[in-house]
Protein backbone atom coordinates (compact mmCIF):
# COMPACT_ATOMS: atom_id res chain seq x y z
CA UNK A 1 0.00 0.00 0.00
CA UNK A 2 2.64 2.51 1.00
CA UNK A 3 4.63 1.55 -2.09
CA UNK A 4 1.63 2.55 -4.24
CA UNK A 5 1.70 6.19 -3.07
CA UNK A 6 3.39 8.37 -5.65
CA UNK A 7 4.96 11.55 -4.29
CA UNK A 8 5.78 13.84 -7.23
CA UNK A 9 9.04 15.78 -7.21
CA UNK A 10 8.81 19.56 -7.08
CA UNK A 11 10.66 20.98 -10.11
CA UNK A 12 11.09 24.57 -11.30
CA UNK A 13 9.25 26.03 -8.30
CA UNK A 14 11.40 27.94 -5.82
CA UNK A 15 11.39 30.02 -2.67
CA UNK A 16 13.85 32.94 -2.74
CA UNK A 17 14.89 35.78 -0.46
CA UNK A 18 15.45 39.12 -2.19
CA UNK A 19 16.84 42.38 -0.83
CA UNK A 20 14.85 45.28 -2.30
CA UNK A 21 14.66 49.03 -1.91
CA UNK A 22 11.46 50.16 -0.18
CA UNK A 23 10.48 53.63 -1.41
CA UNK A 24 7.93 54.17 1.36
CA UNK A 25 10.41 53.67 4.19
CA UNK A 26 13.66 54.56 2.36
CA UNK A 27 15.24 51.28 3.43
CA UNK A 28 16.42 47.97 2.06
CA UNK A 29 13.94 45.23 2.96
CA UNK A 30 14.29 41.48 2.65
CA UNK A 31 11.30 39.78 1.02
CA UNK A 32 10.34 36.15 0.44
CA UNK A 33 9.19 35.27 -3.08
CA UNK A 34 7.57 32.21 -4.57
CA UNK A 35 8.90 31.65 -8.10
CA UNK A 36 7.00 29.55 -10.62
CA UNK A 37 9.42 28.74 -13.43
CA UNK A 38 7.08 26.10 -14.90
CA UNK A 39 5.02 26.29 -18.09
CA UNK A 40 1.77 25.76 -16.22
CA UNK A 41 0.13 27.70 -13.38
CA UNK A 42 0.18 26.56 -9.77
CA UNK A 43 -3.26 26.32 -8.17
CA UNK A 44 -4.46 26.44 -4.56
CA UNK A 45 -1.02 27.48 -3.34
CA UNK A 46 -0.25 27.55 0.39
CA UNK A 47 3.00 28.80 1.92
CA UNK A 48 3.62 28.34 5.63
CA UNK A 49 6.67 29.93 7.26
CA UNK A 50 8.21 29.58 10.69
CA UNK A 51 11.57 29.87 12.38
CA UNK A 52 13.28 28.25 15.34
CA UNK A 53 16.45 29.32 17.13
CA UNK A 54 18.78 26.81 18.79
CA UNK A 55 18.11 28.49 22.16
CA UNK A 56 14.41 27.56 21.90
CA UNK A 57 12.98 30.86 20.64
CA UNK A 58 10.43 30.58 17.84
CA UNK A 59 8.94 32.98 15.33
CA UNK A 60 5.27 33.38 14.66
CA UNK A 61 3.91 30.93 12.10
CA UNK A 62 2.60 32.68 8.98
CA UNK A 63 0.30 31.16 6.39
CA UNK A 64 -0.31 32.61 2.94
CA UNK A 65 -2.70 31.44 0.23
CA UNK A 66 -2.69 32.22 -3.47
CA UNK A 67 -5.52 30.90 -5.66
CA UNK A 68 -3.26 30.83 -8.74
CA UNK A 69 0.39 31.61 -9.45
CA UNK A 70 0.77 32.06 -13.20
CA UNK A 71 3.47 30.32 -15.21
CA UNK A 72 6.88 32.03 -15.39
CA UNK A 73 6.05 34.54 -12.64
CA UNK A 74 7.03 35.35 -9.08
CA UNK A 75 4.82 36.53 -6.23
CA UNK A 76 5.87 38.28 -3.05
CA UNK A 77 4.97 36.14 -0.06
CA UNK A 78 6.14 38.14 2.97
CA UNK A 79 8.69 40.45 4.52
CA UNK A 80 11.43 38.77 6.58
CA UNK A 81 13.28 40.69 9.28
CA UNK A 82 17.06 40.47 9.63
CA UNK A 83 16.60 39.62 13.31
CA UNK A 84 15.45 36.10 12.35
CA UNK A 85 18.39 35.35 10.03
CA UNK A 86 20.17 33.49 12.91
CA UNK A 87 17.13 31.17 13.11
CA UNK A 88 16.49 28.00 11.11
CA UNK A 89 13.79 29.35 8.80
CA UNK A 90 11.41 26.90 7.17
CA UNK A 91 8.97 27.48 4.31
CA UNK A 92 6.48 24.72 3.56
CA UNK A 93 4.97 24.96 0.08
CA UNK A 94 1.90 23.04 -1.09
CA UNK A 95 0.15 23.43 -4.45
CA UNK A 96 -1.76 21.63 -7.18
CA UNK A 97 -1.02 21.22 -10.87
CA UNK A 98 -4.20 19.85 -12.39
CA UNK A 99 -5.27 17.11 -9.95
CA UNK A 100 -1.81 16.38 -8.52
CA UNK A 101 -0.74 17.67 -5.11
CA UNK A 102 2.88 18.82 -4.70
CA UNK A 103 4.62 19.53 -1.41
CA UNK A 104 8.13 20.68 -0.49
CA UNK A 105 9.88 22.19 2.52
CA UNK A 106 12.52 24.84 1.82
CA UNK A 107 15.06 25.62 4.53
CA UNK A 108 17.31 28.59 5.27
CA UNK A 109 19.99 27.49 7.73
CA UNK A 110 21.06 30.04 10.36
CA UNK A 111 22.90 33.06 8.88
CA UNK A 112 22.73 31.81 5.27
CA UNK A 113 20.48 34.66 4.16
CA UNK A 114 23.06 37.25 3.16
CA UNK A 115 24.45 38.96 0.07
CA UNK A 116 27.41 36.52 -0.09
CA UNK A 117 24.94 33.78 -1.06
CA UNK A 118 23.23 35.73 -3.85
CA UNK A 119 22.71 34.05 -7.21
CA UNK A 120 20.68 34.91 -10.31
CA UNK A 121 17.03 34.06 -9.75
CA UNK A 122 14.88 32.49 -12.44
CA UNK A 123 12.01 34.59 -13.85
CA UNK A 124 12.81 37.66 -11.71
CA UNK A 125 15.93 39.09 -13.40
CA UNK A 126 17.28 39.85 -9.93
CA UNK A 127 19.75 38.39 -7.51
CA UNK A 128 18.79 36.78 -4.23
CA UNK A 129 19.21 33.72 -2.05
CA UNK A 130 17.57 30.65 -3.56
CA UNK A 131 16.51 28.32 -0.75
CA UNK A 132 16.99 24.57 -0.92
Amino acid sequence: MKKDIIIPEVKDVHIAVVKEWNEDFSSNDWNIYLINNRREPLESVMVMSRGKHRDGRKTTTFRHAFPVVAAKTAVKVELIMEQVFPFMNEFILTYFIEQTLYDKTFMAAPNTINENNFSDLPVMNQEGVLLK
